[in-house]
Order: structure tokens, then sequence, then C-alpha cells
């Protein structure tokens, strides 16, 4: 009798098991074993709440975890291993050279999902190794920034990137009572938004008590004793620190795949098709690692979300377990919370729209995010992108209080669906005071920009 065809997944977290969840639901047990190979200390948990872990306002890192590997294994007979680390893969073989608690060992497949993530930039400067310097890509890393909060008792922190989780991280350190610098090499934080509207990040932060240094490169850490004293930039500037975060973004982590011989995409992700099949037979990758198509500038990208993730990883599995799914790609979408401060922001921004060759106009305005009379009112910040002569929406930003980050998602759908910023004035959107103006910034906004595209 012929052994079950076997599914090993490399990496137990949003895409993998996802993946591994789907396959099961249209191959029982008998038809099919699923085995996934996670080298971290959980599965299925939620890396977007790590930040607010940190910061206390998740109490426990089991809030953060979907399933458990005996949850899977109960519910699903699926079997997660973890502490187990994949090494090297061997398509002509169908093997995978793994390590675990027991030692290395080499586990068969016939089919394979490669979900390994993506791994944070982390400099090769002096003292980036230091103890005290965290990365927060992980469950495990989250735990050990705060176990290093509650064993040391810091004062003063330094966060290395002023995007998502850069500024998510100085919330946290914020929250917990730290004194919080944020060190950045572009003009604005976060640099997926336009200079205008990163400015009012900056002055978001600043307001909070956030000390905000752009334009200087970190290029040192300083250690005194085993522990980190301060870091330094390029343009001389020198900041105390007893604790300092990396938040220098990510790349997707390709090198399992490459070492492989998969194909690699020019963002340095995986090259995968619609169904998230590889350039390999019967070997399908998803989540951070791959690359996608973003709908709007029609090119390749790389962008690590678990909403990505999760989708993907669904995709994979429908088609691994002979059912039939598409991952029609990505507009751009991000939204986060920086104190009281939401900031959203959805397509291309004016870099973007001119490296993919468009011409473009731009509206900025100000408008109230309920109505002005209904208490609890507060400015909000919208700009809108639109290609020149047709009108089509290309991108949106948003930067404001409570109430403003989630009219992205209009955004997207308008971006979505390819619409033009003239019908996009027209929309039938949802009003009553404690919600909107009676014309929706969103609305606003879109007839601006359709009376400058189109006179």
């Amino acid at each position: 009798m012929n052994a079950r065809p076997r599914l090993v997944v490399v990496g137990g977290d949003a895409a993998g098991m996802s993946a591994a969840s789907q396959a099961r639901r249209r191959m029982g047990p008998e038809d099919l074993e699923i085995v996934a190979l996670e080298r971290g200390s959980h599965t299925s948990y939620s890396a977007c709440g790590i930040p607010y872990l940190v910061g206390k306002t998740v109490p426990s890192p089991e809030d953060l975890i979907a399933r458990t590997p005996a949850v899977f294994w109960r519910d699903h007979a699926i079997e997660a291993r973890t502490g187990t680390e994949v090494t090297a893969i061997d398509t002509e073989r169908r093997e995978v050279t793994a390590t675990g608690p027991g030692g290395a060992y080499t586990e068969r497949y016939d089919r394979l999902v490669i979900a390994t993530g993506a791994r944070p930039y982390r400099p090769d400067l002096p003292g980036f190794d230091a103890y005290g310097v965290f990365g927060v890509q992980t469950l495990d890393d989250g735990t050990e920034v705060s176990a290093f909060l509650e064993r040391h008792a810091p004062h003063r922190a330094v966060v290395v990137g002023g995007g998502y989780i850069g500024l998510e991280m100085a919330e946290a350190f914020l929250t917990r009572g730290l004194e919080v610098t944020v060190v950045d090499s572009g003009p604005e934080p976060m640099g997926t938004l336009d200079p205008d509207m990163g400015a009012l990040v900056r002055g978001a932060m600043e307001e909070m008590g956030v000390a905000v240094r752009t334009g200087e490169r970190a290029t040192a850490v300083a250690v005194d004793g085993g522990r980190v004293r301060a870091v330094h930039t390029d343009a001389g500037g020198e900041y105390p620190a007893d604790i300092v975060c990396l938040g220098l973004g990510v790349r997707p982590d390709d090198r399992l795949a490459r070492d492989a011989g998969l194909e690699i995409g020019p963002t340095g992700g995986v090259k995968v098709d619609a169904r998230m099949r590889t350039s390999v037979p019967d070997v399908w990758a998803a989540g951070d690692c791959v690359e996608v198509f973003h709908r709007v500038s029609r090119a390749p990208a790389a962008i690590a979300l678990g909403t990505h993730a999760n989708k993907q990883g669904r995709v994979a599995g429908i088609d691994i377990g002979g059912g039939y799914a598409r991952f029609e790609g990505v507009v751009g979408t991000a939204v986060t919370k920086i104190c009281a401060v939401e900031v959203a922001r959805t397509g291309l921004n004016e870099a973007e729209a001119e490296a993919a060759g468009f011409a473009y106009e731009t509206v900025v305005m100000t408008s109230d995010s309920r109505a002005g009379y209904y208490p609890g009112a507060q400015p909000m910040r919208l700009k809108l992108i639109a290609e020149r002569d047709t009108g089509r929406l290309l991108g949106g930003q948003i930067v404001g209080r409570e109430n403003a980050a989630k009219r992205i998602d209009v955004l997207a759908t308008a971006l979505w669906n390819g619409m033009d910023v003239l019908d996009m004035s027209g929309m039938d959107l949802g009003y009553a005071p404690p919600f909107s103006p009676v014309w929706d910034p969103v609305l606003i906004a879109a007839r601006k920009l359709a009376e400058r595209v189109h006179g």
C-alpha cells in the first residue's frame, strides 16, 4: 500500500498555517498528511500585535496566539513542530533538511509550501549586535523586549527607523514611561507617505513628547560594560539609550527558496503565479517571502502584511487541495496608530507614481472627521493623487485623529476597481453626524481633484 501524500509547510505562522488548514479542509487525514515546521516557539500568532504587547495594551503573549500546535493536531490533524528550522530544500529528492530539538534530520514531501516570511534589516555596524538592541519580527522578539523592560527598567529608548513598526514601538516605549527618540534617515518619518504628510506625523509625535531626528543615519551603537549606552549618527548625533529598537523595515526571506533553485523576482521575493505556485512543480510559496502584483503600478512589489499572508496561504491551500482560487494582487493599503494619531495610505505616493511613469495631479485638504457641531469632531488631513487627463485614482493618504484612518478603505476599494475621481465624487457613502460631515472628506477631495484633472 502506498504511503499517503505528504504536505510539508516551511513556516508556521499566517501564510503557512492558512495553507495547511485550507488543504486539510479539502483533503482528510486519510488522504493527505500535513507537517508544518516552525523555527520559532509559536504558531499562528499576530505579529502586528507585538508593539501592543510591549506597551501592555495586550496583557499576555497568549492573547496574540490564534492556534497552538496542540489545537492544530486535535482539530485538524496537522502536525506542527515548533523549534524546528529548515536549513535546506532539495526539490529533486523532494525532501527538506531541518534541525529540531533532537538534532538534524530530513523530511520527505510530495507537496511543499514555503512560508518563510520576511527578515528585518539589521545593519552590520558597530554595536548593533549588543545586548539591549532588539528587532521585533517575531512573538519571541516581543516577549524578549518585554522581559528586558521588566528586568532592567530602562529610562531611555532609541528607535532606529521611522516606519510602521518603528513608530508603533516608539508608542509602546512611551506608554511604558520611557524617554523616546526616533532616528530616521528620511526627510520625514513614515517614508511610505509623501513628506508633506509625514511632517504631520512628526509634528504629532513631537507633541506627544517623542524626539524625532530625521535626515540622520545611525552609524553605531555605543556599548559600555556590555550594555547599550547611545546611538551615533552620520550627522554627529549622539542619543543616549538604555534600549535600542530596530525598525528599519524587512525584506523577503528568500534564502531557502533561492538556494533550492526557485525563481526569485526583481523585488527579492519568491516569484509565484496567481495560484501561489512557484517555478518548481508541487512547490507553492506564500506570505512575506513572495513578491506580489501591484494593481496600480502594474509592477512586482514586496509588501509584508498579515492580511496578504493569510489570503495567499488560503489560495495555496485551496490549490493544493484540488480547488481553484487566485490571489489578484494588492494596492498597498496600510494603517497604523501612534498614540492618538491615525495614519493610513493606499496606492502610490508621489515618488512611486513618478517611478511608475505616471503624470499626476494631487489635492490636499483638511476636514473634520464628524459633523463640526457633534462632540469629538477632529481635524483630518487627506491627500489624493490621480492620473493626469484620465482622472484615475492612483493613491491616497490620511493623517488624523479618531475616526479618520478607516476611510482609507473607501479609497482602496476605488483603487481596486480603477475608479476615476469624478465617479468617486458622486459615491453614496454613509452619513450621520457621529461619523461624518454631510460631505464626507473623501467626496470633497475627489471632487476637488476631479475639477483639477477634468477642468
